[in-house]
């Protein structure tokens, strides 16, 4: 039997300015980041004025969300309502984010889902241990085995179904959840049975099972839910503004999230490729930007369109700066025909870089082990990796590891394929480059790898051991 929903009508309110100014809504460890990378605190640090939203309430509006970020509230109310809100002298725009259009079913097939499969593996196939292909592929190995398996970062994962991933012994909820967060207005529990593809995400980062190891299984992780089941509307982005807000004001460093909007139930609200993918139109690809920019690296599916012929390019955050957008290749480096096309509308390489997103090997709400294709399961592993370098490297900042990241890849020099983007990343020659890519790296041998000379080979030492630039330990 499918569960109806009756739709109300959501709106986003902009607001003119922030006149009460008290305290930033940053938690000490966003603080002591701040402080450490020397970014500013600045206006959009302070949360939206309450004389303004109590101003909305008494005029009957139900605030969902606030956004410091778009200085705005996500409100439900009535027509009548949202007419007497437009005419408050604090209110700069009212634009409808939801309305009836959607079908109010909660079986509606999400667009950033319709390409991505998943299939169960038997413990005979020797697929089971495709992790090891999924991290070679991308040389995160030797990283793990000099000990930095992400450790002392901590990441998000933002999607809009977490099915027993607080029961699932694979993840080790005691020692690494933090907590979990829900911007949507679904009424059922965050671990309930509506959703697996962000437990099946978060399987490849922090996953781990005697035949199976995610790509950063120490980095301590929030979980947060964005995408509503019912409809596709504005509303979601708005939801995934408030998520990178929140994981912001926690000191979250690598955020990752595998959601994407193009088409809506309302068709007025579709986008538009020229218009709207410069990374500068849509509230949530300027927060995308935004959050790169106040010290978080936000990593973003590019999405399952490269085969469709009306649409083949990336969707929106994905067109944001500054960020990491992941295509999608398998265990060979071989493009997945499904993977969206770059560049953004105003020219810049898209996606960023590619990591395994077909036939990647993923963990079951069941426990057990699946495969499944899609750029979204591409897009965790890609933050894995660099919550490793990161943890590497704790020193250097979001735009640093980014940048060291992207000129590891193997299309660095000629990033001229439009699925492929810069290519797939190599997690150790980012670890032991500079972020401008010169020759030799130098600093402290506890922390840092240094260059060795011997003969023709260029070595690498670090705590008292020698690794060649594969990164095996040879000495």
């Amino acid at each position: 039997m499918k569960t109806l929903l009756i739709i109300l009508n959501i709106f986003f309110v902009s607001f003119l300015d922030k006149p009460e100014k008290d305290v930033p809504a940053l938690s000490p460890r966003a603080v002591e980041q701040r402080e450490k990378w020397s970014i500013e605190t600045d206006n959009l640090d302070y949360p939206v004025s309450q004389l303004y939203l109590d101003s909305l309430r008494t005029l009957g509006a139900k605030i969902h969300h606030t956004s410091r970020w778009m200085n705005g509230a996500t409100v439900e109310m009535d027509d009548e309502s949202a007419e007497k809100v437009r005419e408050l002298s604090f209110v700069t725009n009212v634009e409808t984010t939801r309305d009836g259009s959607g079908p109010g079913n909660f079986w509606k097939p999400k667009r950033i889902l319709e390409k991505e499969s998943v299939r169960k593996i038997g413990p005979g196939d020797h697929r089971i241990y495709a992790t090891s292909d999924q991290l070679n592929i991308y040389n995160l190995t030797p990283l793990h085995s000099a000990g930095f398996e992400g450790q002392g970062i901590v990441m998000a994962v933002c999607d809009g179904g977490f099915y027993n991933a607080d029961t699932l012994s694979c993840f080790r909820q005691s020692e690494l959840e933090l907590g979990h967060f829900d911007f949507t207005d679904a009424p059922y529990d965050f671990y309930g049975s509506r959703g697996s593809h962000g437990t099946e995400c978060l399987s490849t980062i922090s996953g781990s099972l005697d035949n199976y190891k995610g790509a950063a299984t120490k980095a301590q992780y929030y979980l947060m839910r964005s995408e509503e089941d019912d409809t596709e509307s504005p509303k979601e982005m708005d939801n995934l503004v408030v998520a990178l807000e929140t994981a912001d004001s926690l000191g979250v460093n690598v955020f990752s999230v595998s959601l994407g909007y193009l088409y809506f139930d309302n068709s007025e609200w579709d986008l538009v490729y020229k218009d709207d993918l410069d990374g500068r139109t849509t509230r949530a690809s300027r927060a995308a930007t935004i959050a790169a920019r106040k010290g978080m690296l936000v990593c973003v599916a590019a999405g399952n369109e490269g085969d469709n012929s009306s649409w083949r390019w990336i969707g929106v955050p994905a067109d944001a700066d500054s960020i990491l957008t992941v295509g999608a290749v398998n265990t060979d480096g071989h493009i997945g025909s499904f993977s969206s096309y770059g560049p953004s509308a105003d020219g810049r390489v898209k996606p960023d870089v590619c990591a395994v997103g077909v036939y990647t090997t993923l963990i079951y709400p069941d426990g057990s082990i699946i495969q499944g294709n899609g750029t979204s399961f591409a897009t965790p592993l890609l933050a894995g990796l660099a919550a490793c370098l990161w943890s590497a490297l704790p020193d250097e900042n979001a735009m640093q590891i980014r940048e060291r990241i992207i000129r590891s890849a193997d299309r660095y020099d000629n990033p001229t394929d439009p699925q492929y983007g810069y290519g797939i990343p190599d997690a150790w020659k980012a670890y032991t480059m500079t972020p401008q890519n010169v020759e030799q790296v130098e600093s402290e041998e506890d922390t840092r790898a240094r260059k060795v000379i011997d003969g023709r080979r260029i070595l690498i030492y670090r705590h008292g051991h020698i690794y060649n630039l594969a990164g095996q330990r040879v000495q």
